[in-house]
């Protein structure tokens, strides 16, 4: 077995170093944009008096960003050919998306937003796979020039890994269909058109079959943002939303009624396995910068890198990403030839380690630099406070742990959250 990385990845990862080196350097550099990735970020990039949402001037050189990778042909690898991709397979976007992330702190790749030069598009994908052909037609469009906007409407105040037993209903009023109920982490509302609304239409609560997806305009009457959650990483764009007697058409209703679960397992096994290989990436930046201060840093008269107690953590770390590396990509190939639900056992690995990891390399990256590396003149404390949402969303770490629990002991299997 070839461990190498093919030719042909390895020709992809050379051109968008030189992309990056073109288009995204020079872009970030102009401007004072540098004050989004040095120690300023957290404030450059959040409107504390908005909501703690993004500020306008920082989306805007995403977009930017965005748009300039798209003209290059690089935002759309991963989408299939007839939405303007190239249909990039799982190992190929997991290869790529350790490589971005290793790079650092950028605009290449910015990890608190996930906004890359090469896109993630969970949601195309699921229109794809569940939307009907005039849904197709008329969102897909919409998704690429970005008219049209998804949030994510799963999590409940009382509700979060126990997604069976959401509170949110929905009954059908002649054509209509009638939603109330709240969401809570309804991630990237702040500038959604729609909203996926995951709501019980039929079954008992703890049921995974009878809850359904619909794309509900975020200016539809009764649908309200009552606030954003402010968290350990700034800026937000996590809403608190109710839901009063949203009426919607038989148009909203987005894949089968009542298999919405199917629904976000799908969005999550695209995230997952590409998350982890950021967390990944993000994690052997962090040793290799730890490793790279400590070769400079004088103590004693001697290097500080000759110390036991700052080698053998930091080879401990760089083992396990060593071995994570050869997992992740062995379950992205697992996911290219298989259907995703006969992996989801190596997703939940690849995920609940890597993001474990990215967290401790960036703690240790912090030790190993002492006060500097406890500034935010290091990037660490940002890497850190991004990863760590990762051990909570998308599946906790210990949600992810009982799926592969459920493989190894051959438990019947076992609701997740997303």
């Amino acid at each position: 077995m070839d461990f190498a990385i093919p030719d042909d990845i390895q020709k992809i990862l050379d051109q968008l170093d030189a992309f990056i080196e073109k288009e995204i350097k020079p872009l970030q550099a102009q401007d004072d944009n540098e004050r989004f990735f040095d120690h300023r970020r957290e404030w450059a990039r959040t409107d504390f008096e908005n909501d703690g949402v993004p500020r306008e001037d920082w989306e805007q050189l995403l977009r930017e960003m965005r748009r300039r990778a798209d003209e290059a042909g690089w935002l759309r690898l991963a989408l299939p050919k007839e939405f303007g991709g190239q249909g990039a397979s799982s190992i190929t976007m997991a290869i790529i998306r350790e490589h971005l992330a290793q790079k650092g702190l950028g605009l290449h790749n910015d990890l608190q937003n996930e906004s890359s030069i090469v896109g993630n598009f969970p949601t195309v994908l699921m229109m794809r796979d569940f939307g009907t052909d005039a849904q197709i037609k008329e969102w897909m469009p919409g998704f690429l020039d970005g008219t049209k906007r998804l949030a994510f409407g799963l999590t409940e105040p009382n509700h979060g890994s126990d997604a069976t037993y959401m509170e949110t209903t929905a009954f059908r009023d002649g054509d209509e269909w009638v939603i109330n109920g709240m969401k809570r982490w309804n991630s990237g509302l702040h500038n959604a058109t729609h909203d996926i609304i995951f709501a019980r239409t039929s079954g008992n609560a703890g049921d995974p079959k009878g809850i359904t997806a619909f794309l509900v305009p975020t200016d539809a009457p009764g649908f309200k943002v009552e606030f954003f959650w402010w968290t350990f990483n700034m800026p937000t764009d996590h809403a608190e939303v109710s839901l009063t007697d949203v009426r919607v058409g038989p148009e909203a209703l987005f894949g089968p009624a009542e298999m919405g679960l199917e629904l976000a397992q799908h969005f999550v096994h695209e995230n997952r396995i590409r998350q982890a290989a950021s967390s990944l990436g993000a994690a052997q930046y962090c040793i290799n910068e730890a490793v790279r201060y400590s070769n400079e840093r004088i103590t004693w008269g001697k290097k500080l890198s000759v110390n036991q107690g700052i080698q053998f953590p930091l080879v401990e770390l760089h083992t396990e990403a060593a071995m994570l590396r050869q997992l992740i990509r062995y379950t992205a190939t697992m996911l290219d030839q298989k259907h995703h639900m006969e992996v989801t056992h190596l997703v939940a690995m690849c995920n609940y380690r890597a993001n474990r990891l990215a967290c401790d390399a960036a703690d240790r990256a912090m030790q190993t630099c002492g006060g500097v590396g406890y500034s935010r003149h290091m990037p660490f404390e940002h890497i850190y406070r991004h990863h760590r949402r990762y051990r909570i969303t998308e599946g906790s770490e210990e949600i992810q742990m009982r799926k592969v629990a459920s493989n190894l002991f051959g438990f019947a299997s076992l609701p997740d959250r997303k």
